[in-house]
């Protein structure tokens, strides 16, 4: 839910306290607080070192996914292509046809 706060609502807000969280799925978050409270969280709070860690493993986790979903297109149009070129298409067809760029 957002909040609007006005002018006379900051004269009361404290100091903006960031926590760092991992959650219990696994992602991660920063979290500003004003009101002097330790948030809630479905996970723990972590320091900023650990925070940032955690981030690099789900960033290079999803430069892996990704390379392992562009290995399997090249695989599919580069077999799409040859199951075409041994059925007579044309190779130019063949390349349109099967999206494959490969030599």
């Amino acid at each position: 839910m957002a909040m609007t706060v006005t002018g006379e609502d900051l004269e009361q807000l404290g100091e903006t306290v960031t926590y760092w969280v991992i959650y219990s799925h696994g992602g991660v978050g920063r979290v500003d607080v004003t009101n002097g409270a330790e948030p809630e969280v479905d996970g723990r709070l972590v320091d900023e070192a650990e925070y940032l860690a955690r981030l690099e493993e789900i960033k290079e986790g999803r430069a892996a996914y990704l390379a392992g979903l562009l290995a399997a297109d090249e695989q599919r149009t580069r077999e799409d292509y040859e199951a075409l070129l041994g059925a007579g298409v044309p190779e130019a067809t063949a390349r349109r046809m099967s999206g494959y760029e490969g030599d």
